[in-house]
C-alpha cells in the first residue's frame, strides 16, 4: 500500500490497467480450468479496490487544493 501511495495519478492509473489485464487473464484460466493460484484472483481483486480507493483520494484532495 505505501508502495501505491507514492505513484502519481498517471501512474495509478498504468497499475490499474495492468491489474485489470491480469484478472481478465485469471478469469480466463479459471474458465478453461488452467488456473493454479486461484487465492491470486482474490489478491488482484483486492489490488484493484486499493488502486481505485488512492485514485478517489488523490482525486478529492486535489479538489480541495
Amino acid at each position: 500500500m505505501s508502495d501505491l501511495k507514492a505513484l502519481s495519478p498517471d501512474q495509478l492509473n498504468d497499475e490499474l490497467i495492468n491489474l485489470k489485464k491480469e484478472q481478465f487473464n485469471l478469469r480466463f484460466q479459471g474458465a478453461t480450468g488452467q488456473l493454479e493460484n486461484v487465492a491470486r484472483v482474490r489478491e488482484v481483486r483486492r489490488d484493484i479496490a486499493r488502486v481505485r480507493t488512492l485514485q478517489r483520494a488523490k482525486t478529492l484532495q486535489a479538489a480541495k487544493s
